[in-house]
């Protein structure tokens, strides 16, 4: 073999690793994305499937979502489950956008949220052995969910367990019945904004904006705030309100006259743009 040759050998195994290395993610991405699932619990609500990108990414049947606290989590199954509406169930699976950011994205949000890549990415950690062509297809149905409303929560479900119910039956749900009748009696007042955000104990009221929305901006979100100070409904449909982790907030218990109330009022948040 002469020299030529042998340069022409070394330029293709060069070729060749350079070719394989870049087919690849970084190892420690591979490692934290392949070790991604999130466990979430809540009761289950049950509605007719209207949109057929969503039936086709739910295998044709209804929309199935799981309230946790004030979350709704939007469930994708691979595979048809009875649901129980009222239920409590657990799911297990890959939160969809929570994995999609933590993928990245060079250019932050500005091309477009999310990318073709990642979804078909989290659909592949989700439902292993999907073929390039179902990859793909199920990709894109993901993409127009998310994109359609980053904010709200998609779960792609690996495994739904039923919540066993207490032992006891009635006896065991006598107490929480009456915690809820009691709640029920407890009058709602509207406070201003501005005059509620004084009894405001913690609560991130300024954080990072999202990828999906780089340019950040102030969210004024209408909510309930039960008797021990919580947030207990969101009654705004912005995208910026759902992205607030409403849970952290907790305010002064709300009392009027003596006797504990809800309270409705605004919660001003700002979005620091990204840079």
């Amino acid at each position: 073999m002469n020299r030529n040759a042998y340069i022409f050998c070394f330029l293709l195994l060069t070729l060749v690793a350079l070719g394989g290395c870049s087919s690849k993610p970084p190892v420690k991405e591979s490692e934290k994305a392949g070790s991604a699932r999130d466990k979430i619990q809540g009761k289950a609500q049950v509605l007719k499937e209207l949109n057929a990108t969503d039936a086709a990414l739910n295998a044709g049947g209804p929309s199935v979502y799981l309230w946790e606290g004030v979350r709704r989590y939007r469930l994708f199954l691979r595979t048809a489950v009875q649901v129980v509406p009222g239920k409590e169930y657990i799911a297990e699976g890959v939160y969809a956008q929570k994995v999609i950011d933590e993928i990245g994205d060079p250019d932050q949000g500005k091309n477009g949220y999310p990318l073709q890549s990642s979804c078909e990415r989290v659909v592949r950690m989700a439902w292993g052995g999907l073929g390039f062509y179902e990859a793909e297809e199920h990709g894109s149905a993901l993409r127009a969910v998310v994109n359609r409303y980053p904010a709200r929560p998609v779960f792609l479900v690996t495994q739904l367990t039923p919540v066993p119910s207490k032992e006891g039956g009635d006896a065991s749900a006598e107490p929480k019945k009456v915690a809820e009748a009691g709640e029920k009696d407890v009058p709602e007042v509207s406070v201003a904004a501005d005059k509620q955000s004084a009894l405001l104990i913690e609560g991130p009221t300024v954080q990072p904006a999202p990828l999906w929305a780089p340019l950040g901006g102030t969210a004024r979100c209408k909510v309930i705030i039960d008797k021990e100070g919580k947030i207990s409904e969101l009654q705004t449909g912005a995208q910026l309100c759902e992205a607030v982790p409403w849970s952290q907030f907790r305010y002064q218990p709300p009392v009027q006259g003596g006797r504990p109330v809800k309270v409705k009022t605004e919660v001003e948040v700002r979005f620091e743009p990204r840079k």
